[in-house]
């Protein structure tokens, strides 16, 4: 794939392409979460996985992250959610799976909810109570002036607490997603815990819907449980 996507700011997004089957037009396309890019490991681990299982995947750093231009602290989850779009615009005529990681969870799950491009969803680690998260991990950092997790490359934006505090939650959007969905959530998460996929998949569509918890996972599926997540992943996508 040779293609540039650039989203209604004239920002490019930086993507890596894996060939699968070239007779196949399922693709699976893989969305990070906050601080994050498309080169997070387990990321990479999935993205170079599932092409022996025949999928096609675009693993691709929202506006603001990694190589993509724009401004990190322009980045917002509503800001994510348009960079989605602007992606699945690009994609014509390709089967698409969106999985999101945390922040980038929450992302699919809104996108989803109001675009049936996602033909399947996959949300790992997903953030759902976005407000909480926000006041957990940040309250006490002042936008404009610290950073998040104390990461200079990362300052807290004012623009990126009041984004997380208006959605509050999407909670909403669960009955909404008509798409298969597969939900992955550590039991050892400490970022976002996992009763937030517990909540959103009690909200979900059961028939079409499934929660998978991994014992001892961290938020970042480290060490063996990316092995697991794998698995979990491309098992899912074989049946659907």
């Amino acid at each position: 794939m040779n293609i540039e996507i650039q989203n209604k700011h004239g920002e490019r997004l930086d993507y890596t392409f894996h060939a699968g089957n070239p007779k196949s037009k399922d693709l699976v396309v893989i969305g990070h979460g906050v601080t994050g890019n498309k080169d997070r490991p387990f990321i990479v681990t999935l993205a170079t996985a599932l092409p022996a299982a025949d999928f096609n995947v675009l693993r691709f750093s929202f506006s603001g992250n990694g190589a993509s231009g724009g401004r990190f602290v322009d980045s917002t989850i509503s800001k994510e959610v348009e960079d989605l779009g602007t992606v699945l615009d690009a994609l014509v005529g390709w089967n698409v799976t969106y999985a999101g990681h945390s922040m980038g969870g929450a992302v699919g799950v809104l996108r989803a909810a109001q675009d049936t491009r996602i033909h399947r969803l996959i949300s790992l680690a997903g953030m759902v109570h976005t407000r909480d998260f926000a006041q957990r991990e940040f309250g006490n950092v002042k936008p404009g002036q610290g950073f998040m997790w104390d990461d200079e490359a990362c300052p807290l934006s004012q623009a990126y607490m009041d984004d997380l505090s208006r959605i509050g939650d999407v909670l909403a959007c669960a009955p909404r997603i008509k798409a298969p969905w597969l939900l992955i959530h550590g039991t050892e998460d400490d970022v976002v815990p996992i009763k937030d996929s517990r909540e959103i998949f009690a909200c979900a569509n059961k028939a079409s819907t499934q929660l998978v918890e991994l014992l001892g996972s961290n938020h970042v599926f480290a060490d063996e449980p990316t092995i697991e997540m794998v698995k979990v992943v491309t098992d899912w996508l074989l049946r659907h």
